[in-house]
């Protein structure tokens, strides 16, 4: 069989080191190199070197410094042997997005220091709610909030919360910890027994995750209590 020789070499046929999507799926971004983050944007190698070897030309193109290759054309890139106008546009966009990134001010994402913190970040959720909702929020190591989401809603009388989903959200967004809450739309702070088991369970499932269940809010509309700050957490 006669091998057709003007096609790029596959994606398939390279060796699994070579392989910057598959590694960017098991291992995140951080584990990629520049050329790596570089080929998957381009996409596809030639029919001699792969796309991690032709986005080594081209960082090489830039002193092998992202600072510089921003500094290129599309009509510079072009001038790099494999590389046409759909992977120079590619390549400039990109950079040209991480360029804008770079200028906008980040924005500060809320500390958590308190049960207050908490339930000042959340009261707006639960304001006024005629049924039961559940609410995460994901910490990093310095206490500052990833990520806030609601994972279920439910009657009158009570919702359903899976440690299952709370704690998949948290391993997916890297959190160091989690605050649950949930409100009691008639108003009574009383924590109940499955609330009780719930909290127990989310601290034992945390342990076992390296992730801290950090506190439990039972929330009304003005008020709040906190399994953390009563010693039940």
């Amino acid at each position: 069989m006669k091998i057709d020789d003007s096609k790029p070499l596959n994606i398939k046929d390279w060796s699994p080191e070579d392989r910057p999507r598959e590694k960017l799926l098991q291992k995140g971004t951080a584990a990629l190199t520049e050329a790596e983050l570089i080929a998957i944007l381009i996409g596809s190698g030639t029919t001699k070197v792969s796309a991690v070897e032709l986005a080594k030309r081209v960082l090489l193109q830039g002193d092998n410094s992202l600072n510089e290759l921003a500094r290129l054309s599309v009509k510079d890139l072009m001038k790099i042997k494999g590389i046409g106008e759909a992977k120079a546009i590619t390549i400039v966009a990109a950079l040209e997005i991480g360029r804008r990134r770079k200028e906008q001010d980040p924005e500060e994402k809320p500390k958590i220091n308190s049960s207050k913190d908490a339930f000042d970040l959340l009261k707006g959720d639960f304001m006024d709610l005629p049924h039961e909702e559940f609410w995460v929020l994901l910490l990093n190591r310095a206490n500052r909030v990833v990520k806030k989401k609601k994972i279920s809603e439910g009657g009158v009388s009570g919702t359903v919360a899976d440690p299952k989903i709370i704690y998949k959200l948290a391993l997916e967004d890297l959190a160091s910890g989690v605050i649950v809450a949930h409100n009691h739309p008639s108003g009574n702070l009383v924590a109940s027994q499955t609330d009780l088991d719930l909290t127990r369970k989310l601290k034992e499932a945390g342990k076992f995750l390296e992730v801290q269940l950090l506190d439990h809010l039972i929330i009304t509309n003005q008020k709040y209590f906190s399994f953390a700050d009563e010693g039940l957490i």
